[in-house]
C-alpha cells in the first residue's frame, strides 16, 4: 500500500502540502527501503521553510530518519523544532530503543517535563528492558511504581513492562502484571513464555498453553519459536 502512494506522488502534478507530507513520511518509514529513502530525503531537503515549525510533520520526519538509521538528522530537526511536545519525544526516544542506543533514550527521558503518555513508557521499559543494568532497574522501577492507574489497563504498556521485569530477574512482579491484565493478547502471552525461557524457567511453559487454550487464544511463530528454544 505504502508503495502505491509513492506511485501517486510521481503522478503528482502540484507541491504536497503539510498534511500529503505527512502522509509520504510515514509511508517512506513503513517501507524504509532505497526507495522511500531516496523520495524521503528529496522531500525533506525540499519542504518550503514555513512547514519547518509544523510539529506534527517534524515528527514525522524524525520517525523516516530513525528509521533510515540517521541519528545526527533526527537529533537535529529535535533541536530546531521549539514546539516540542510529548509525542515528539517519545518518537525520538523510540527511535534510540529501536537503533539500541538505550542510555540516550534514557538520557532524553530525564530531561522530559510534560506529563508522559503511553507511549512514554512503553519506550522507557523497553529501554530498561535492553540496559538491564542498575540504573534501568531504578528507573524502571520508579516509573512503573509511579504510573497513574489510567495507564495500568493499556495492554502495550504492560507487556512491556512485564518484558523489563523479566529482563530484571523478577519474575513474581513480571506475573503479578500478567494476572492484574485482564485484556491478554498473544503478545502478553508471548512476553510471560519469554520471560520465562530468560529465567531458566520451562517448566512452566505447560500450563501458560493450557491457559492460552482456555482463554482462545492461539500461539503464533513466535510462541513456538520461545518454545522451541527454551526446549532444546
Amino acid at each position: 500500500m505504502a508503495e502505491k502512494v509513492f506511485d501517486l506522488l510521481d503522478e503528482m502534478e502540484i507541491k504536497p502540502d503539510s498534511f500529503i507530507l505527512t502522509i509520504l513520511f510515514n509511508a517512506c518509514a513503513q517501507v524504509a527501503n532505497d526507495r522511500a529513502m531516496k523520495i524521503g530525503r528529496k522531500l525533506l531537503d525540499e519542504m518550503p521553510e514555513n512547514y519547518r515549525n509544523d510539529v506534527v510533520l517534524l515528527t514525522s520526519a524524525m520517525h523516516i530518519l530513525m528509521k533510515f538509521g540517521d541519528i545526527q538528522s533526527t537529533e537535529r530537526i529535535f533541536r530546531l523544532n521549539k514546539k516540542k511536545d510529548i509525542i515528539t519525544y517519545g518518537t525520538l526516544m523510540k527511535g534510540y530503543v529501536g537503533n539500541e542506543m538505550f542510555e540516550r533514550a534514557l538520557d532524553l527521558f530525564e530531561q522530559i517535563h510534560l506529563n508522559f503518555d503511553s507511549v512514554t513508557y512503553t519506550v522507557v521499559f523497553n529501554a530498561c528492558a535492553g540496559l538491564a543494568n542498575d540504573r534501568a532497574i531504578k528507573i524502571g522501577r520508579k516509573l512503573l511504581d509511579e504510573m497513574p492507574e489510567d495507564y495500568r489497563n493499556v495492554v502495550v504498556v504492560l507487556n512491556s513492562a512485564m518484558h523489563m521485569l523479566m529482563k530484571f530477574d523478577d519474575i513474581q512482579s513480571a506475573e503479578r502484571i500478567f494476572r492484574s491484565n485482564n485484556e491478554k493478547d498473544i503478545i502478553t502471552y508471548n512476553a510471560l513464555i519469554n520471560g520465562y525461557n530468560l529465567n531458566d524457567e520451562s517448566s512452566k511453559y505447560f500450563k501458560i498453553l493450557e491457559e492460552m487454550s482456555h482463554e482462545g487464544i492461539v500461539p503464533n511463530e513466535i510462541t513456538w519459536n520461545i518454545f522451541i528454544d527454551g526446549c532444546s
